[in-house]
């Protein structure tokens, strides 16, 4: 333990115990810090003398609080972002935390990830006071008050390096919603340093709480208050919603605090009830609520002042009425039940899919990254590209990248670019990378668990600061891209691992889409139909052939059992006969784990599973040229060596096999 972090920790037990702070406390901290302190020990039960490291919560628990809060992040990253860039290249970090202190959103510098996560400033961190004692978010959701906690302001003595500027987010109802922070690993002494911090951190919660309240209050009348006319439109510091009754149904925090001064009540608490809901407008301003057509936009803003009703202080209002409804024929649907053509393409009404469909079309011009999770040839960037055809974006390009088909020693110069002779065998011209061929479009990172984990940091410095730097150069480019990953990994055991960056994970997993396997799914007739037309019928008992699979390859397979039954069938009509030899044999498939005591000759069709048999019909066809079965599947050659590796097939060219 070092000596500043003694005297610390006496300074908290002498205050703690004593009840009294000697005479340099007071100087030190304030009333809400020392208060804070005695919050720790009397309520909290923390020992001071304790070091407790920062807790992250595990990724499971992350994506519950995540998903609790989703669409107002979606809202409040904007908010993030544009923080991010006034105090980028100073130290800092931006968090927003839920009103349970775990942090939900990040951004921070991804060269300093492994101290950020140390100290607790990352994704999943829980800041609460009963964790972890005196800190900017913990106090702030304590107290409702925007404050620094700077230093040796912090209870714990672990956290006295940092410093750290939080400010609460309100809902319309008056209720806390969440945490907005910047904090520093470092940073000079004096706690006035952060001043200019601590205006940020407020002025952006503003910004986010009335962008939310906008959105939250579109079917009722939004009112606009300022004291000054020329902000009143553009900027207004005060928002209240009015029902069809004139009564007030929700406000912007600053406008509780002006409205309660107003009635002369008590500061009301973010978690209690809220006094002023259910108020009548007429009540509070002298305006009656059927002359707010006089207060639109259309009016010049210096002619529409209004006053309080009790203090007589003077106001400019903006009133915008309420949205017009939907045709009483929708009026019941949700926005999310509209599917875009694209994506609604991509469902024959399974339930399942149908969900991730529905969640997606409200994700279309999000700019938020996705993750796309399903087993091998589930549809993972048909799905992509239904997401990308639907957006605004789909007039710019739609980039996919196989991460496993890059041999690993040109990944770096195909997705970054590079300058000629930057490197042996560069070649005498600039190239663009892929990420840069994306830009203003859609970056589809396949198999992004196969991603080199040298070139994640390189990946995640260009989600974090929207700019590529190609091999070779000294300035880095801006680019406008939307990312969207896919794997049929669990990404979460590579974290665990250490075969994938936590970081790069959390910033890919902006929201998070699960495609069924094809064995689960409910439509799969509307698929055989949709892949083999009108032209060609299925036989009765070659559909329930078909049905009676397990599908391993889902819909790959299904597609290139499907092109092999039609090429060989006549007259229009696929009988059982038509398939491919083995397929759908039950005794195969349950004979594909043989004992570890029996010796299997490789190769051997009465130990392949149906998979293992289309896959060998497809090798003898192209006489092992691997390569060619690898095009014709639409995978990559070392995904096709791994998948002859797990179904115990070799090639009789085994010079083949040890040159991939």
């Amino acid at each position: 333990m070092e000596l500043r972090q003694r005297e610390h920790i006496d300074a908290v037990v002498e205050l703690t115990t004593r009840g009294v702070p000697p005479p340099t406390l007071v100087r030190q901290h304030d009333e809400v810090i020392r208060s804070s302190w005695q919050r720790c020990v009397h309520e909290h039960g923390l020992d001071p003398t304790r070091m407790q490291e920062a807790r992250i919560l595990p990724w499971g628990e992350l994506r519950e609080h995540q998903e609790r809060l989703e669409d107002f992040t979606q809202i409040a990253r904007h908010g993030l972002t544009a923080l991010y860039q006034q105090v980028a290249g100073t130290g800092y970090v931006v968090l927003l935390t839920d009103a349970q202190g775990v942090t939900v959103d990040y951004l921070g510098d991804p060269n300093s990830g492994v101290s950020l996560r140390r100290a607790g400033l990352y994704l999943g961190a829980e800041w609460t006071e009963t964790h972890a004692g005196t800190c900017a978010v913990g106090t702030a959701l304590a107290t409702g008050e925007a404050l620094t906690v700077h230093q040796a302001d912090h209870f714990d003595a672990t956290h006295i390096p940092l410093t750290c500027t939080a400010a609460p987010v309100f809902e319309s109802s008056g209720r806390l919603n969440a945490i907005l922070d910047i904090s520093a690993l470092v940073s000079p002494g004096p706690k006035a340093s952060q001043q200019l911090a601590l205006q940020l951190v407020k002025i952006y919660a503003h910004h986010i709480e009335n962008a939310q309240f906008v959105r939250a209050h579109r079917d009722d009348w939004i009112l606009k208050l300022h004291a000054a006319p020329a902000f009143v439109d553009v900027n207004p510091d005060y928002l209240v919603a009015l029902d069809a009754g004139g009564r007030i149904v929700g406000h912007n925090h600053r406008a509780r605090q002006l409205l309660e001064a107003e009635l002369g009540l008590p500061a009301g608490d973010p978690r209690g009830d809220n006094p002023l809901l259910g108020r009548a407008f007429e009540g509070l301003f002298n305006v009656r609520f059927d002359a707010l057509g006089q207060y639109l936009y259309a009016r010049p803003s210096e002619q529409r002042v209004v006053t309080l009703a009790r203090s007589g202080d003077a106001l400019f209002l903006g009133a915008v009425p309420p949205m017009e409804r939907i045709a009483s024929a929708s009026r019941s649907d949700p926005p999310a039940a509209v599917v875009p053509a694209p994506l609604a393409a991509l469902s024959g009404g399974d339930a399942a899919l149908q969900r991730q469909l529905q969640r997606a079309a409200r994700l279309v011009d999000s700019p938020i990254n996705l993750l796309i999770h399903g087993e091998t040839g589930s549809g993972k960037e048909y799905f992509a590209k239904a997401l990308h055809a639907a957006s605004a974006r789909s007039r710019r390009p739609f980039i996919a990248v196989n991460c496993a088909a890059i041999p690993e020693t040109l990944i770096e110069s195909e997705l970054f670019g590079h300058l000629p002779g930057s490197f042996s065998g560069a070649g005498s011209k600039a190239k663009r990378g892929l990420i840069q061929e994306s830009d203003g479009g859609t970056l589809f990172l396949d198999e992004i668990g196969d991603m080199p984990r040298e070139l994640q940091s390189r990946l995640l410095r260009v989600l974090a600061e929207r700019e590529v730097l190609s091999i070779g150069a000294t300035r880095a480019v801006p680019v406008d891209i939307r990312v969207i990953s896919a794997t049929h990994h669990p990404l979460e055991r590579l974290v665990r691992e250490g075969r994938f960056r936590e970081d790069l994970y959390y910033r890919l997993n902006g929201a998070h889409f699960a495609l069924p396997p094809l064995r689960e799914r409910s439509d799969l007739d509307w698929l055989m139909r949709k892949l083999l037309g009108e032209a060609v019928a299925l036989s009765p008992a070659a559909r329930e052939r078909l049905h009676a699979h397990r599908w391993p390859g889902n819909l790959r397979e299904l597609r290139n059992v499907l092109e092999y039954a039609r090429a060989v069938s006549e007259g229009g009509r696929i009988e059982v006969h038509d398939l491919p030899d083995g397929f759908g044999n039950d005794d195969a498939h349950a004979a594909a784990a043989p004992s570890p005591h029996v010796h299997v000759h490789p190769n051997d069709p009465h130990h392949l599973p149906p998979e293992g048999m289309l896959l060998m019909q497809y090798l003898r066809a192209a006489s092992w040229n691997l390569s060619a079965v690898a095009r014709q599947l639409g995978i990559s050659r070392m995904t096709l060596y791994r998948r002859m590796a797990r179904l115990g097939i070799q090639s009789p060219n085994r010079r083949d096999i040890d040159e991939g």
